[in-house]
């Protein structure tokens, strides 16, 4: 078997992996986002229901099929992505195992178990904010940033800090960068044509939910709860999120965001592995020699961090810095930032434990999911299912031949 062949093979194996331990039907937090539109007036986070409404019936079938659909294109763009970044260097051994990690990453059991959430299209929406500022599309760039942010707001997190930086490279893709940069003329008006409209948006989205009152909340349950699809529990919880203030979240979740982010389970278990993508970055790029610009990318990856601040679903955040820090690879490697290395140079042994490490904590470590339910896949069955992926590695840790 080719050594593309067997690059193919491994994050596919790795995906499909993933995606199986969780994988599931939308649950009703995610069916009660799509059955929400703009009947009632303007709610945040309505657009999407709106739009799902004009082609098809609302019912339980209609929701999982697109949520199917939007997913496994998702899962499409990442998968052709990350074989397209490996193929341009295959012989880097830390690009492999940056895509492998990411593969395997809780984001991705995540994203399978949260189908139907709007973090996907956000995602989605994401991905052509990048490839617009590529191509130097600023103001489109922008409005599919202030359509991602009626999507949902969270939009502002996950989307705007790697725009940035998609922003910072396409322009400084010649040059060393350096924070003085961000103030140049060229930069500042690009700057401004790309954030004022999403940030115009996401300001005006919060004022309109400091000042909705408390009567729109017996509307949005009382419509949920006659579909006959969304029990009490539920409506009563995604009607409270539509309708209360950010600052009503703030003031109840602030105090435990020091616990979330340095003192949990998710330190740990996530952080992790979150280190070793962020480090293999940092290695694959030379950004010894960029260290401002490294700085940029570890802010947007760990931005998405904030929202601790305030939501409660502290398993879910943490999977975002591994799709952003995904993003900034490809950011990266599509625009060769840095001067390429002449050889390829082994992983140290200290390396090597970093990986091993990190792959077993998302490999073998069972995630908590949401709803009650629990990951596919008991300890002896992965214990087996791990053997391939090393066996894979074993072959692909030696360069290839030219000749070849």
């Amino acid at each position: 078997m080719s050594r593309k062949l067997l690059l193919v093979f491994l994050y596919l194996y790795a995906l499909i992996f993933s995606v199986l331990k969780t994988a599931r039907f939308p649950n009703e937090w995610a069916e009660s986002h799509w059955l929400l539109d703009y009947r009632f007036g303007f709610i945040k986070r309505g657009l999407a229901g709106e739009i799902f409404g004009w082609f098809f019936r609302k019912n339980e079938w209609s929701i999982a099929l697109l949520s199917a659909a939007i997913l496994i294109f998702l899962y499409v763009l990442i998968f052709r992505i990350a074989v397209k970044e490996t193929f341009r260097n295959e012989n880097s051994f830390p690009r492999i195992l940056f895509f492998l990690i990411f593969f395997l990453s809780q984001y991705v059991v995540f994203s399978a178990h949260l189908i139907g959430y709007f973090d996907h299209v956000v995602f989605l929406l994401t991905i052509l904010v990048i490839t617009l500022i590529n191509r130097k599309k600023f103001f489109a760039a922008s409005l599919v940033a202030v359509f991602s942010i009626f999507i949902h707001e969270i939009s502002f997190f996950l989307m705007l800090p790697i725009s940035f930086f998609a922003l910072i490279v396409s322009e400084c893709q010649n040059k060393k960068f350096s924070f003085g940069d961000i103030f140049s003329k060229s930069i500042l008006s690009k700057l401004a044509l790309l954030f004022v409209l999403p940030v115009i948006t996401t300001i005006s989205i919060s004022f309109f939910q400091e000042i909705n009152d408390e009567n729109y909340f017996s509307i949005i349950f009382n419509y949920l709860k006659q579909t006959l699809m969304i029990s009490d529990e539920v409506a009563g919880s995604v009607s409270s999120a539509y309708t209360k203030s950010f600052t009503y979240y703030f003031e109840g979740q602030k105090g435990h965001f020091i616990q979330r982010l340095f003192i949990s389970k998710c330190t740990i278990y996530y952080g992790i592995p979150i280190a070793f993508c962020l480090w293999m970055i940092f290695r694959e790029f030379n950004l010894k020699k960029n260290i401002q610009l490294f700085i940029v990318l570890t802010t947007a990856a760990f931005v998405p961090l904030l929202l601790h601040a305030i939501a409660y679903d502290t398993y879910r955040i943490w999977s975002f810095p591994f799709m952003v820090l995904f993003l900034s690879f490809w950011i990266l490697s599509s625009k060769e930032i840095t001067v390429k290395k002449e050889e390829v140079k082994r992983l140290s042994s200290v390396e090597i434990i970093f990986f091993i490490f990190s792959f077993l904590l998302i490999f073998l470590i069972p995630n908590e999911l949401f709803d009650g339910e629990t990951e596919r896949f008991y300890l002896p069955v992965r214990l087996i299912l791990m053997l391939p992926v090393f066996l894979i590695l074993y072959f692909l840790k030696k360069p290839q031949s030219k000749i070849d």
